[in-house]
């Protein structure tokens, strides 16, 4: 029968991987179980928390935003545009979905059934390939070479696709699981999974996998009666059984599973089945994984009444950065995982520490967070710096209002400290009334540090131009940011005392290339990569970003890669400066997860060459980019 609708749906899709990978009558197919759905402009397709569809969407005309809500603010992540597709959280997940769909104007939007299309997922490698690519590199299409490779979004936590950076850690699975002989009764087997409250057994011969028999094979074939209860196992077991190896992730699990249409997969030596049985994953364990996701984290957050919970949440991200780094996942991929949460943790205990004093803030205030929170930066717990600004008042009021916010402020700092962040040793801190006031105090503070430096107070209020406001009314934010820009512009001054700042930490290379390590004290012999590796490139990037104007962005990785943007003459400086910067940060990390510690000092005896090899060439850029800093800044105005 002739259908035009379908055809032209056909027609379409055709253009676009995965369809253009199918024959033409199963595409044709396809369309003829599609629908086609019209959405006006800011109509929503689903929302963040929704139920997933039983389809999933590929835009025809027009456009579709995605967006993330926190806090009541929805944030674009990214916009999907003619043959792009969006909504295949289903295909992965079993949960609900992590981002709204709403259209950025008048769309057209075609809805492919999940149930018609999952044969074609099974049975065509080029359709399956495209969603494992989708799935890994977390794009709404693989092949775009614009977003190739791009884990997350630049922007935030979450990007299309499966949004959960925790699909990429190693998968907990039932160790040493229950097997039995091929051989043995099947009544024996049923009665042995049910006094274990097991859903399955490994049958194996000379210890090698051969089989599984599952609830699934109970029911139909046993419930049934197509086999008696007395049938061996052999019988009635499916084989042959899918192997994978140790360690393997949840993404790879889950596409395994889909790609073979099965619930379980055994667990060998060596993911093949000539080895030994260890272990058994099953759609459960699968299930049980995305359960620690930091969408998940990011509720949990939300929803937490105190301390303790608060606490628990920032125990499940140490576990969530340690799985990251086992898997190779970029360092700059982590830190934006890692802000993010940091950021709820703190917003969520200025909440209930607000719910604590029992009277709501007098006036409009803002909570910045400054230094490596700032610079979003802070993946081990590592004190905490932060500050608060609150709205201009009468003379009369102010102190007052000071009160009440200096103890907010106290009741916050204390929380964080209970959740992990040690007391910044300095006493940087919202709850010092030094560091907490009106806008106009901080405007004159910072006119203060810009126009009238001096040595003795750079270094502390370098601190205070690593900055992000993560709470509050964002016209404080505005107003002092803008105050911060308009007194920086061509100072000199300033900027000559920053650069003065920047350049006291040589690279740490002396004679022969060997290492500089710490003469004597606790940490003797000991490299110190966050002083003479980490602050030189830190420092760098802020001078350079600030004197171009740059305040919107302060994460030291981010700086240096608008820098590389603005400079295309230096670009590949400070592309090595980013590298090497992430580099450094990898290595800190590593080292405060073994050991506990805020990753500081390094024993250069557990290095390997090659780790030795790599650090040694993060040093270079740090050079390179000291030189280019003696050049361009005139130290005159240092006295």
């Amino acid at each position: 029968m002739n259908n035009p609708v379908a055809q032209g749906i056909a027609d379409f899709l055709k253009q676009y991987p995965p369809f253009s990978s199918l024959a033409p009558a199963d595409l044709f197919y396809i369309a003829t179980q599609s629908k086609v759905v019209y959405l006006e402009k800011n109509q929503v397709l689903f929302r963040g928390g929704d139920a997933t569809h039983p389809d999933f969407y590929i835009v025809k005309d027009g456009a579709v935003g995605l967006s993330l809500t926190s806090d009541a603010e929805e944030t674009l992540i990214d916009k999907c545009d003619e043959g792009d597709i969006l909504g295949l959280r289903p295909f992965f997940a079993k949960n609900d979905y992590l981002m709204t769909a709403r259209a950025r104007e008048e769309s057209i939007i075609y809805g492919v059934p999940i149930a018609a299309f999952q044969t074609y997922v099974t049975q065509n490698p080029k359709v399956l390939e495209f969603l494992l690519e989708s799935f890994a590199s977390q794009t709404r299409n693989p092949y775009d070479k614009e977003r190739s490779g791009k884990l997350l979004a630049e922007n935030t936590v979450f990007s299309e696709q499966v949004a959960d950076i925790q699909y990429f850690q190693p998968i907990k699975y039932t160790r040493n699981p229950i097997t039995a002989n091929p051989e043995d009764v099947l009544m024996f087997i049923a009665k042995t999974m049910a006094n274990s409250a097991v859903g399955s057994v490994i049958i194996q011969q000379d210890q090698l996998p051969i089989g599984i028999i599952t609830d699934k094979d109970l029911r139909s074939k046993i419930a049934t009666g197509l086999f008696p209860i007395t049938v061996e196992a052999r019988e009635v077991m499916t084989t042959p059984v899918i192997t994978v190896p140790e360690n393997i992730s949840v993404a790879e699990a889950q596409m395994i599973m889909l790609k073979h249409n099965v619930g379980h997969l055994c667990v060998t030596r060596d993911g093949t089945d000539n080895t030994p049985v260890t272990g058994i994953i099953s759609e459960h364990d699968v299930v049980a994984a995305q359960a620690n996701t930091p969408g998940v984290l990011l509720k949990q957050t939300r929803r937490a009444t105190n301390n303790k919970e608060l606490k628990y949440v920032r125990e499940k991200l140490t576990d969530l950065i340690q799985n990251s780094i086992d898997k190779n996942i970029p360092i700059s991929h982590i830190s934006n995982i890692v802000a993010e949460i940091n950021i709820a943790l703190t917003r969520r205990a200025i909440e209930l520490a607000v719910e604590k004093i029992g009277s709501l803030p007098p006036v409009r205030f803002v909570w910045v967070n400054i230094g490596s929170q700032g610079r979003k930066e802070q993946l081990l717990l590592t004190d905490q710096d932060n500050a608060l600004v609150f709205e201009d008042v009468e003379a009369a009021q102010y102190d007052t209002v000071k009160r009440y916010f200096v103890e907010l402020a106290g009741l916050v700092t204390e929380s964080l400290n209970k959740v992990g962040y040690e007391f910044s040793p300095h006493n940087i801190m919202a709850r010092n009334p030094q560091w907490c006031k009106s806008l106009t105090d901080w405007i004159k503070q910072y006119h203060t540090w810009i126009n009238t430096p001096a040595e003795k107070g750079i270094e502390i209020s370098t601190l205070f131009f690593d900055f992000d406001f993560i709470y509050g009314f964002p016209a404080i934010e505005d107003a002092l940011t803008e105050t911060i820009k308009q007194n920086i512009e061509r100072n000199k001054k300033f900027f000559a005392f920053l650069a003065n700042d920047t350049l006291k930490n040589p690279p740490p290379l002396g004679f022969f290339r060997q290492f500089l390590v710490e003469g004597d004290g606790e940490h003797k012999d000991s490299f110190d990569i966050k002083a003479r590796a980490l602050e030189p490139l830190i420092d760098a990037a802020r001078l350079l970003a600030l004197n171009q104007g740059i305040t919107e962005v302060t994460n030291t990785y981010h700086r240096f890669k608008k820098l590389a943007e603005i400079e295309p003459q230096h670009t590949d400086l400070y592309d090595e400066c980013a590298e090497a910067f992430n580099v450094l940060q990898h290595f800190r990390t590593e080292e405060g997860l073994i050991n506990s510690s805020n990753g500081r000092y390094l024993n250069l005896n557990e290095l390997s060459k090659t780790d030795k090899v790599k650090l040694k060439n993060c040093f270079q850029p740090i050079s390179d980019v000291q030189d280019l800093i003696k050049n361009r800044f005139s130290l005159t105005y240092v006295s």
